[in-house]
Formats: structure tokens, C-alpha cells, sequence
């Protein structure tokens, strides 16, 4: 049943639960509500109204305090009981304003004084609704707040990542499961928590599994389950992954490498939310999948390694994590995040260093970056990164890259035959040769026929 609060009157005011056992003023509060836009539910006393509380679950309770057998004082407990938010404004007689300064203590939002005025009721009751309004913005703000934290995580302002981040913001809050595609270390587990983290079920178990991680012949047991006795060494009842993340997230890494034996199964428990654990019964479960690959899911489709409809039910929606070298702009604001998380967010680091970190390939993408910071911040020699703080593979790197760019052979900025530039290179290693073809040969790493063969082609002629 749904949470009847949100459902108001004919101006979107919220509920209005009256409970009063005098019919007249019930009647007459009735009216005045009503008249002001308000929906209103009515009570005869104080035991009918928790029971229409407990059905309809307004956003505000007006009851009065004297009466017999189930006072206010008790609905006011068992409605703040039920549901703490929810506002209650008490009435009292004349005379008894220490009741009314008891119901305050006691959870009350605010009170009123027989007889109440119609004006005085709706100044109050309008008051309550401003400060429901609030609660309810605020509520608002803090999961907003939530979700912009998590997607702070996903550094990065390239395009690339700014397309990644959007699809995640738009996928997050609805049911479809997600695959995530990309090389290893692009932080495909990273941005299936930030979806977990920005839906509905946020407050509910993330779980992850490693397809690729565990045997084959244990994977089915992990994902779905056994029972006591299913096989030697089931000597109880466990429950595999999808049952611990009932109601939440299953994250399944590496789920190209799901055995072919296991993926009718997969298929199963995504179509009807049904598992059957190993020598048990099925079992109804509420989950959510996010999915992720590193390998190429289209060539295992071709060679039938992977079943067809289980990648269609598996990407919904599809997201492909960028490589760190296809957004190479990104690694300063890396660098600086890593940095933070190793409580070093002082720690500069030197232009030169910068620009060989950005330069690197990195093959293992951000996972690599993030264990190369740390290395560095732990093994640094100075109050800053310089160049001879990179790792040696880093500077390696950069030397090849500038031997690459500078070249034994100074080309023309205006371009150059490929011919002649074989040619000319054939030409000079028979000068510093001497002519001698064995020689020029052996220093040019190619075989004596095929300079010969390069010679006849291009003319060459010892003078």
C-alpha cells in the first residue's frame, strides 16, 4: 500500500487525520479543512484513529485529548511510534494547558485551545505544512547531496568521461541493468557502486563477484546458493550472492567469463527474479544487476561462447569506460584526487613530472595511475615529485618517446619519399662501409641478397 501522505487535496495540500469523539466540532474542523483544499480523514476516537493512521499514513494528525477509554496522549505515542515524522497537533480544553505542555514534551507539534476558531486552526495547520514542506525538501537535498559525493569518485572533465557520467546520472535511478564495458583498471566497479550509491536502492546491499576470480564448478554456488548436504562439504545451508544482495545491487565483474553451463541460469534469475540454489528449491529475489567485461562480448557471440539473449537482458543499457590514455587531460585531476587519498593533498608535483605522467601510456589505466601516486607519495625524496620520483618503466618510457620524436633520421617538416629516404640510407651505410657490401650489410641488420636486390632497384653503382 502506498504512503498516503504524498496524496493531498485539490491544491496538493497533504492529508489531514481528524479524531475527535465530539461529532459536532469533528464536523465543523472537517469543513473548515476542507474548504481550505485539504483532503481530511475522520476519527470517532482515539483507537479508530491510529487504525485509519495505520491504513493511510497521513502527513498530519489533528486529535483532541480528552477521550474516554483511548486518550490523544496514546495516539499521539503510537502515531510518532509508526512513523516519527509525521505531525501532530493536539486540542485541549480550557484550564488544562499543562496536558498540552505534556504533549509537547512528548513529541507534539503544536497545540490548541478550546474552542478552536477557524482561523486559529488554519494558521496553525498552515504552519505545520510550511515545516512539512521543509522536512520534505530537505530530504530532497541530502539525496542529492548523497549522489553528487558518490559521482565525485568518477574524476574526470574530459568529454569522454563527461559522456560516461551523464549515462550513469540518467541510468542510476531506474531498474535497468547495465553493462559496463572497457579495458582493465578503467574503474568499471567504481562507477557500478556510483549507480548503486544514485538509485532507490542505495540504502540496501552493493554486492560484488568476480566471475573470472572463482572455479567454475564453485560459481554456481556462489551466485545462487546451496543447501545442507547438496554436495561433500555442503554441511549447511549458505546463501550465494544474489540472495545477499536481495533487494539491493549484484555487481558480477568479468561476466564474459561466465562458464556456459551458468548462463541459462543468469538468464533465469534476470527474466523472472527467481534463483534455485544448488539442490534446493527457487526462491524469489529482488536485485538489481550491473554487469561488467573487459573482453570483447561481440567475438564471443560470434563463436558462440556467450549466449545471445543473455547480452541482450545483460545490456540494457551499455556503458564503455574510456581508456586513460583516450583522456589523457584527465590525469592532473587524477593525480591531485590520488594524491588526497593518500593524505598527501599538499604534496606538489613538478611541471617536468606532470607532463611525463601525462605522456605515459598507462596500460593499466587509472588502477596503474592510483598504485604509481602511491608509490610515489611513500618513496619521495623532497617536498615535492620531481621527475626522479616516477617510477624507472615512466622515465624509460619517456626516453624511447623522445628518441622516437628526435630520431636517428632529422625528416623535412614539409614530408619526404619513402624511396629516397631507402635509398639514402642504403647509400650512406656502403660509404661508411667502404663499399664493402658484407659489411654494409650486417651494419644495415638485413641479408647480404637483399641489399644487393635494394642496390639494383635504386641504381646504386660504386663511383
Amino acid at each position: 500500500m502506498g504512503n498516503s501522505s504524498k496524496a493531498g487535496g485539490k491544491s496538493g495540500k497533504p492529508t489531514i487525520l481528524v479524531i475527535d469523539d465530539d461529532a459536532s466540532l469533528r464536523r465543523v474542523t472537517e469543513y473548515n479543512l476542507e474548504q481550505a483544499g485539504y483532503r481530511v480523514l475522520t476519527a470517532a476516537d482515539g483507537r479508530e484513529g491510529v487504525g485509519v493512521f495505520r491504513r493511510e499514513r497521513p502527513a498530519l494528525v489533528v486529535t483532541d485529548l480528552q477521550m474516554p477509554g483511548f486518550s490523544g496522549l496514546e495516539v499521539l505515542e503510537q502515531v510518532k511510534a509508526l512513523l516519527p515524522e509525521t505531525l501532530v497537533i493536539v486540542i485541549t480544553a480550557y484550564g488544562t494547558i499543562e496536558q498540552a505542555v505534556e504533549a509537547m514534551k512528548k513529541g507534539a507539534h503544536d497545540f490548541l485551545t478550546k474552542p478552536v476558531s477557524r482561523d486559529a486552526l488554519l494558521l496553525v495547520v498552515d504552519k505545520a505544512c510550511r515545516l512539512l514542506g521543509l522536512q520534505e525538501e530537505n530530504r530532497r537535498l541530502r539525496e542529492q547531496l548523497d549522489h553528487t559525493v558518490e559521482f565525485s569518485h568518477l574524476v574526470g572533465s574530459s568529454d569522454a568521461m563527461r559522456q560516461v557520467l551523464e549515462i550513469v546520472r540518467r541510468a542510476a535511478p531506474s531498474e535497468a541493468t547495465v553493462l559496463l564495458t572497457g579495458e582493465s583498471g578503467t574503474g568499471k566497479e567504481l562507477v557500478a557502486r556510483a549507480i548503486h550509491q544514485a538509485s532507490e536502492r542505495s540504502t540496501e546491499p552493493f554486492v560484488a563477484v568476480n566471475c573470472a576470480a572463482i572455479p567454475a564448478d564453485l560459481l554456481e554456488s556462489e551466485l545462487f546458493g546451496h543447501v545442507r548436504g547438496a554436495f561433500t562439504g555442503a554441511v549447511s545451508d549458505r546463501a550465494g550472492k544474489f540472495e545477499q544482495a536481495d533487494g539491493g545491487t549484484l555487481f558480477l565483474d568479468e561476466v564474459g567469463e561466465l562458464p556456459a553451463a551458468l548462463q541459462p541460469k543468469l538468464l533465469r534469475a534476470l527474466q523472472e527474479q527467481e534463483i534455485e540454489p544448488v539442490g534446493g528449491r527457487q526462491k524469489r529475489v529482488d536485485v538489481r544487476v550491473v554487469a561488467a567485461t573487459n573482453r570483447n562480448i561481440e567475438a564471443a557471440l560470434s563463436s558462440g561462447e556467450f549466449r545471445e539473449d543473455l547480452y541482450y537482458r545483460l545490456a540494457v543499457i551499455t556503458v564503455e569506460l574510456p581508456p586513460l590514455r583516450a583522456r589523457r587531460e584527465d590525469i592532473p585531476l587524477l593525480v591531485r584526487h590520488f594524491l588526497a587519498r593518500h593524505a598527501a593533498a599538499e604534496l606538489q608535483v613538478s611541471e617536468a613530472a606532470m607532463t611525463l605522467l601525462s605522456r605515459y601510456p598507462w596500460p593499466g589505466n587509472v588502477r596503474e595511475l592510483g598504485n604509481a601516486i602511491q608509490r610515489m607519495v611513500v618513496l619521495r625524496r623532497g617536498a615535492r615529485l620531481e621527475v626522479d620520483d616516477l617510477p624507472a618503466k615512466i622515465r624509460e618510457a619517456a626516453t624511447e618517446d623522445q628518441r622516437l620524436t628526435e630520431g636517428v633520421v632529422q625528416l623535412p617538416d614539409d614530408g619526404y619519399s619513402l624511396e629516397a629516404l631507402e635509398r639514402e640510407v642504403v647509400l650512406q651505410a656502403l660509404v661508411r662501409n667502404h663499399w664493402n657490401q658484407s659489411r654494409a650489410a650486417a651494419f644495415l641488420r638485413i641479408p647480404r641478397h637483399v641489399l644487393l636486390y635494394r642496390m639494383e632497384k635504386y641504381g646504386i653503382q660504386k663511383p
